[in-house]
């Protein structure tokens, strides 16, 4: 993973009707080998790794990189989102741009958290690093990250045979100046 180059990190936490995206703190560990180890999170992405190893490997404080937001509701984690650039990316499309992914827990399913958070990600991205676009791949079979991407702006570039499975590469240009 590279960095996202000159960015303030961790930035202010930023507050959405519901939620509120921050840095990682210990608190947050539970959280993330529940969404690390989660059949269901991991259903289009190539499946969960064990709860013994994500425990071992899992740092006291999780994730504590520039573009990486603890998603929380109520206080409590129940999703991430990460920005990123991805190096050596065999997609030419994707070189060198931002990257959005994200994981929320199954409870947090079918409510619009992912919409609300990764739509606040991407206004902190514009304003971290304006002028640039943002991509986002997913298998094209997770229709429910298709409808997100869409949602977010986001429009196919290519699909691609990787891991198996068709992916679905989207890129979202980066807002119009204001006049």
């Amino acid at each position: 993973m590279e960095d996202l180059g000159p960015v303030a990190w961790p930035p202010t936490p930023i507050r959405t009707e519901r939620l509120v995206l921050r840095a990682a703190e210990a608190r947050d560990r539970p959280a993330f080998v529940e969404l690390y180890a989660s059949p269901e999170v991991h259903t289009y992405l190539g499946g969960a790794r064990p709860r013994d190893e994500v425990e071992r490997a899992m740092p006291a404080v999780p994730a504590p990189w520039p573009g990486s937001f603890v998603v929380a509701l109520d206080g409590t984690m129940t999703g991430h989102i990460l920005l990123r650039r991805a190096p050596g990316t065999p997609r030419p499309a994707a070189e060198g741009l931002a990257d959005l992914g994200y994981l929320f827990l199954p409870h947090a399913w079918g409510h619009g958290y992912a919409t609300e958070a990764c739509a606040a990600a991407l206004a902190w991205c514009d304003g971290a690093l304006p002028g640039e676009p943002v991509v986002l791949t997913t298998q094209s079979a997770n229709t429910a990250s298709l409808r997100l991407a869409a949602k977010l702006g986001f429009t196919e570039v290519e699909r691609y045979q990787e891991w198996g499975a068709e992916q679905w590469l989207g890129l979202r240009p980066p807002p119009a100046p204001s006049p």
